[in-house]
């Protein structure tokens, strides 16, 4: 079950997700090719549509050679 906290958590995790990835200068077809998920996928996180899972946060993080703790730093 979803609730307004976890939506907003979710939206704040993504938001988080997609200004790392520009920084970097990476499309989302680029990071799901680095981290091997699909691009529909890395979307509907960015955009908080998405509960992702923590083996997720943890492939996204290695191949943005980051912390996973950085998508909670604000």
């Amino acid at each position: 079950m979803t609730t307004p906290d976890s939506k907003n958590i979710q939206k704040k995790f993504g938001g988080r997700l997609r200004q790392i990835r520009q920084n970097l200068g990476l499309s989302q077809e680029d990071l799901a090719h680095l981290c091997n998920l699909d691009r529909s996928y890395v979307g509907g996180v960015e955009r908080g549509e998405r509960n992702i899972s923590l083996l997720n946060i943890h492939k996204i993080a290695d191949a943005l050679n980051i912390s996973p703790k950085e998508f909670f730093n604000d």
